[in-house]
């Protein structure tokens, strides 16, 4: 499908890795040019050249994102290259296990810097230039924030807030025509998935068992899946969809389990 993306600059924050890393690709095989913003050069360098070589346009901009001035700069930095932004994806964050029985008050609140704070900050950041633009927000989020996990007490509020900002934008953009939707993930086999399963004492045995639960195939969301959906809300082929929760996810959310 064309989803008429060409030439759009859409900025996508950790964009280099995993999730982030399939949406960038999808976004260069649409003619779009992604912009990864984040803390690691070697691994945007990797990302960068890896979809220049298939025959997409990527850009990389390094940023530690809980720091509030490296947002400011990460669209500051975009405008003077491209002069547009056309879109942006928060995707960045990682699930950091502070729990409630273990954590503390300084480790919760850096949860919330690293999974949520920058998300407000970059569209903020972004609002002038999605104004002329009428782009689109897509925030990436997790089956956390409705599941709960165990273990997970700050990044499961960030997810919770990054489901409330996507309705809260998207009532508070409409006079803009500017969309907001979310992407929720569950169950997608990333490389940071993969390093928590190795924390089992049988990974392949905790691997198995989650898969059977998935009822759609019994098997994990890809992240070009999760990529698909993510480009299609960034289009407009989507051009009536706004504030909405997409959960790409074979199921494993909403559907009884019980039936696998």
């Amino acid at each position: 499908m064309n989803l008429h993306l060409e030439q759009k600059v859409i900025i996508v924050t950790g964009g280099a890795k995993g999730i982030g890393y399939g949406i960038c690709e999808v976004l260069a095989e649409e003619g779009a040019f992604p912009v990864i913003v984040g803390r690691n050069e070697e691994d945007n360098t990797r990302a960068v050249n890896s979809i220049n070589e298939k025959g997409g346009k990527a850009y990389s901009l390094i940023g530690e994102l809980t720091e509030p001035q490296a947002c400011k700069d990460a669209i500051e930095n975009v405008l003077e290259k491209f002069g547009r932004i056309d879109g942006l994806v928060n995707n960045a964050g990682v699930n950091d296990g502070v729990s409630l029985e273990n954590g503390s008050y300084e480790s919760f609140i850096a949860s919330i810097n690293k999974n949520l704070t920058h998300y407000y900050l970059m569209a903020h950041y972004a609002l002038p230039e999605l104004k002329k633009t009428k782009g689109a927000i897509v925030n990436i989020g997790s089956k956390t924030s409705l599941t709960g996990q165990g273990g997970t007490s700050g990044y499961a509020a960030a997810n919770g807030g990054r489901n409330a900002l996507t309705r809260e934008w998207a009532v508070e953009l409409l006079p803009y025509g500017i969309r907001v939707n979310a992407v929720i993930v569950s169950e997608c086999y990333t490389p940071l998935y993969e390093k928590w399963i190795k924390t089992f004492p049988d990974p392949e045995g905790k691997l198995s068992a989650i898969t059977e639960k998935i009822p759609l195939e019994n098997r994990m969301t890809t992240a070009e899946e999760i990529a698909n959906a993510v480009a299609f809300l960034l289009s407009e082929k989507s051009s009536h969809t706004t504030g909405q929760l997409v959960f790409v996810d074979g199921g494993y959310v909403h559907l009884d389990r019980a039936l696998t």
